[in-house]
């Protein structure tokens, strides 16, 4: 395979096959190798914690990926024997560049500062691959620095609560990847999960919800859980280690509902109604009013914010802020009339300067979603831009700085792939691909305002990653893709980062984190040829194209492939119940978790969610019962339009229908598109499943979804002879029901004997 071209020389085979990920900026091959071995010394130039901390990061890694114990020394001056050493180089790198040198004899990593230090130490530890012992590291010349200065990760932590152990897992990766900014997003509807002294309701009540569920599911446990201040210090002194910047949001003057059910008397609504902390999704109305008493409150909150986290950077939110109570409160109106406002957007833009004058005066700058950029914002403001890269644009022209975290580009809550393996969230795709494809240049830009745009980000809302299993599985390796983007030179060569990133899934693995191989997946399709089950396997497009010596391998008696398995070349014609297990190939190591089916009559039958098709794509998700105990492939839905089509059915001899359906609650906040949705044409008190043939307005089959609707979770309900008919036909199914509340979905359809 060709190697990618990089600015100034090309990478050498071995350093990719390594798996470094950022791809380095400039390397210049030499001749031969160092030898790294259990006597192999890590040495630190003395009195220097920075890379004393970089010397020992390197030593732990190799000790987790490759079992590799190495000693550790300082010493007072640079040494010359045979080792591996960090030490200070003369003022000149960037902030974050290094240089790192291997010969036959040494290596060395000199940096400027000690981020320098410790991502050579990390660019270091992936030139070895991950394997139990040492090895050979090729001789080279590695002179890197990074392309943006913010590469950072969004965690949603309010929708979703995550462990401090999980935080600080993720920040460990992070590193890895050279991502150097963590956006925690601490606040929202559903959630406050940061400890404030002075308020503390904001954590007793707003920290803590009744989840969800469908009508008649029984009482919930409430579900939450908060990070006391301790917890938080200790996270942001571990993130100082791993050079991760903390950035911590703080919602507001939307996504408060959580803030106003502790402190209803902050809200908007003139009667300060109780509110619950929200278990529902979406775009919710209640905002924050404009009482000095609620800036009052706002500002001390900020004050404790900042002496948990020294970032220079605040988030205050300010995205989706739906002004409907501000128009509707006599209080907010009279609070503009007398500021001599009249416009709701021009209250939010007050809003926005009143808080980010408070940040600016204690040494911080305020960054918000990218409905902040309106006349008026703060020079010193930084403008998150979410609706496009046309808005970063705008903010740099307007003299604001930028970070770039479109959607859907960069939104990680979106599947990787079609495969029946993608977790909970939306239906949509954002490939892996997807991301590595991303640029955040903007050629349009003049190179005064090219240096606004401070970086890039990817943002992992968690409605639907109840798990940290699945936020892992969400971010990684997509991370990796933006990673690359964020650090490496513009010129980008995706088969080579496809080499390289089957390398790191070594080091994902060998530190047990729940990473993705959609890339490297397998579809599976089935059909009948005679007696026997015709099975077709392929890899997924863009590695096919990228990687075309990737191969599948499989087996027929319940082993695990390996490389010397029989190797997939054409569709299989096997008999009913066999069990075929297959994985992809590529370089002589497996790259993708095993597939195993085992086949049987249902294999061509029955169609799960994911292999019909949806009537339409209104608002597309994956979803699973509320309780988290789902199905192993989620539920394919339109809740703007729960309808399927099942094409091809057989009728020819009137067979049976059979479908798996579930009551799912409704939890979502849809504004005004909530009256678009098909509800009160139930033909009973629980509604049905119609089976329409030919058509999704044909005169319907019906069956009852009383069987259904006071169970949670999956339920078969009972079978339904179809028609006699002629050929194969296309048969729609859908809900009729009487009220949005459940939303039912369908699992499986099954048309046979």
């Amino acid at each position: 395979m060709r190697i990618a071209a990089l600015a100034l020389c090309a990478l050498p085979a071995a350093a990719g096959a390594a798996g470094v990920i950022p791809q380095p900026a400039q390397i210049e091959p030499g001749i031969g190798s160092f030898a790294v071995s259990p006597a192999t010394i890590i040495r630190a130039a003395g009195g220097d914690t920075g890379a004393l901390q970089g010397a020992r990061y390197l030593g732990a890694l190799w000790k987790r990926s490759n079992q590799l114990t190495l000693p550790v020394e300082s010493q007072g001056a640079v040494p010359t024997g045979a080792s591996l050493i960090l030490f200070r180089s003369e003022p000149g790198f960037a902030a974050e560049a290094y240089r790192l040198e291997v010969s036959a004899h040494r290596i060395t990593i000199s940096a400027t500062t000690a981020a320098g230090l410790f991502y050579g130490a990390v660019t270091l530890w992936q030139l070895l691959p991950a394997r139990p012992g040492g090895g050979l590291i090729p001789v080279q010349t590695i002179t890197d620095a990074p392309r943006y200065s913010w590469r950072g990760l969004m965690l949603d932590s309010s929708r979703h609560f995550q462990s401090p152990a999980f935080v600080r897992s993720m920040i460990d990766w992070m590193a890895w990847h050279k991502l150097n900014v963590l956006h925690w997003h601490l606040t929202d509807d559903q959630g406050w999960r940061l400890e404030i002294r002075k308020y503390p309701k904001l954590t007793s009540v707003g920290a803590w919800r009744i989840p969800a569920s469908p009508p008649g599911s029984g009482t919930r446990k409430p579900y939450g859980g908060f990070y006391t201040q301790q917890q938080v210090r200790e996270i942001v002194a571990f993130a100082a280690t791993r050079h991760v910047q903390i950035v911590p949001e703080i919602d507001m003057p939307g996504h408060a509902q959580a803030a106003l059910a502790a402190y209803p008397e902050l809200g908007a609504i003139d009667s300060h109604p109780a509110l619950p902390v929200s278990a529902k999704w979406g775009i919710h109305s209640h905002l924050f009013n404009l009482e000095p008493g609620t800036f009052e409150f706002l500002q001390n909150v900020l004050d404790e914010v900042m002496q948990l986290f020294p970032s220079r950077f605040i988030h205050i939110g300010g995205d989706e802020a739906v002004k409907d109570e501000w128009n509707a409160s006599a209080a907010v109106q009279a609070r503009a009339r007398q500021l001599g406002i009249s416009d709701a957007n021009a209250l939010q833009t007050y809003f926005t300067q009143k808080i980010s004058g408070h940040l600016s005066a204690k040494g911080r700058r305020a960054v918000g979603w990218d409905e902040i950029l309106q006349p008026g914002l703060a020079p010193d403001a930084v403008v998150m831009s979410w609706h496009g890269a046309s808005v970063a644009h705008a903010a740099a022209i307007a003299g604001n700085d930028a970070v770039l975290a479109p959607d859907p580009q960069v939104y990680l809550d979106h599947r990787q792939s079609p495969l029946a393996t993608e977790p909970p969230g939306r239906m949509s795709i954002i490939s892996l691909k997807d991301v590595y494809d991303f640029e955040p240049r903007d050629p349009a830009l003049a190179d005064a305002q090219q240096h606004h745009i401070l970086g890039l980000q990817a943002d992992l809302w968690t409605e639907h990653m109840q798990t940290e299993r699945r936020v892992d599985w969400m971010a990684l390796p997509r991370a990796a893709a933006l990673a690359e983007v964020g650090w490496s030179p513009q010129q980008r060569n995706w088969p080579d980062f496809l080499q390289r990133l089957a390398a790191m899934f070594a080091r994902y693995r060998a530190f047990g984190l729940a990473y993705a191989d959609s890339v490297y997946g397998i579809e599976a399709e089935y059909a009948r040829d005679g007696d026997a089950i015709r099975v077709t396997l392929s890899t997924l497009p863009e590695l096919k194209r990228a990687a075309p010596e990737a191969g599948i391998h499989y087996t027929l008696d319940g082993g695990e492939p390996q490389v010397g398995s029989l190797p997939y070349s054409q569709p299989l014609d096997l008999p009913p119940g066999t069990q075929i297990r297959a994985a992809t190939f590529m370089s002589g190591a497996q790259v993708s978790r095993t597939l195993a089916v085992h086949l049987d009559s249902h294999s061509l039958a029955r169609r799960t969610s994911h292999q019909l098709e949806l009537c339409s794509n209104g608002l597309s998700l994956l979803l699973e019962p509320s309780a988290g105990a789902g199905p192993d492939a989620p539920f394919a839905v339109d809740i703007m339009n729960p309808c399927w089509i099942y094409r091809g059915a057989d009728l020819t001899g009137g067979p049976r229908f059979t479908a798996a359906v579930a009551p799912l609650p409704f939890n979502y906040e849809l504004g005004a598109d909530a009256a678009k949705i098909r509800v009160g044409d139930a033909r009973s008190a629980q509604g049905e499943l119609e089976i329409h043939i030919d058509g999704c307005e044909t005169p319907p089959i019906t069956l009852p979804l009383a069987p259904a609707a006071m169970r949670e979770g999956v339920t078969i309900l009972p079978a339904q002879r179809l028609p006699t008919l002629p050929g194969r036909h296309d048969i729609c199914l859908r809900f009729a029901r009487p009220r949005l509340d459940p939303l039912w979905a369908l699992d499986w359809a099954e048309i046979g004997e």
